[in-house]
């Protein structure tokens, strides 16, 4: 059972809540003992609901040192036309922690590792080891991670992938298409090859994608 306010205020925590980013308003119900039975949250579509939810629990944990049950916390978010647009709105990052390819015989799988809002997220492909396809696990794996972050609720598929002569330099070009309720929407992206090509395909990948992950709402 959750431990009675014995020690806080309702006051303190919607106001805790409030000055966290993506929340716009905050409002926690508790019983007559005085136990959490409610916290309903209004946010901005930034964050994942699911995230949100952990960073809500690890904030009343940290500030107060009350345990939340993660049922009895409510998030209703609004719409991406609530965001800023233009300079005010920001972009989104994904950090690449790392990219690992194993080639076993005639097979090929790739593993790609992103860290997103502090989460990391473990992104996997395999298929023939063609060269070809190889470059294309690369793209797919990282997909793959973001998928993750979105808990299924939004599907990315690769359209095209490859490593292009641009004058004097190699370019690592993404073709991917956002598979979302609303319907269908492509986007490209492109990373000069300064490391290596696995690394730049994982950067134009993003780079296509990072525009709209952060107006992903579900989870």
């Amino acid at each position: 059972m959750d431990p009675a306010l014995s020690h806080v205020s309702v006051d303190d925590i919607e106001n805790t809540l409030n000055q966290v980013a993506e929340i716009k308003a905050a409002r926690v119900v508790v019983s007559p003992e005085g136990l959490i039975q409610e916290i309903h949250v209004l946010a901005l579509p930034t964050k994942s609901p699911k995230q949100l939810v952990r960073d809500i629990e690890s904030t009343l944990m940290a500030r107060f040192g009350v345990p939340v049950d993660h049922r009895k916390i409510s998030i209703a978010q609004l719409g991406a036309e609530s965001m800023p647009t233009g300079a005010e709105a920001g972009n989104f990052r994904a950090r690449i922690i790392s990219v690992n390819e194993h080639v076993s015989g005639v097979r090929a799988s790739v593993a790609v590792v992103l860290e997103i809002e502090g989460s990391e997220y473990i992104g996997q492909a395999s298929g023939p080891a063609s060269q070809t396809i190889r470059t294309r696990l690369v793209a797919q794996a990282t997909l793959d991670a973001a998928e993750q972050y979105t808990d299924g609720e939004y599907s990315f598929a690769l359209e095209d992938v490859a490593i292009i002569q641009l004058g004097k330099e190699r370019a690592a070009v993404s073709c991917v298409t956002l598979v979302s309720p609303p319907g269908e929407q492509t986007y490209a992206g492109s990373a000069l090859v300064r490391q290596n090509e696995k690394d730049s395909i994982v950067r134009a990948t993003l780079d296509a994608i990072n525009r709209r992950l952060g107006l992903l709402t579900t989870s």
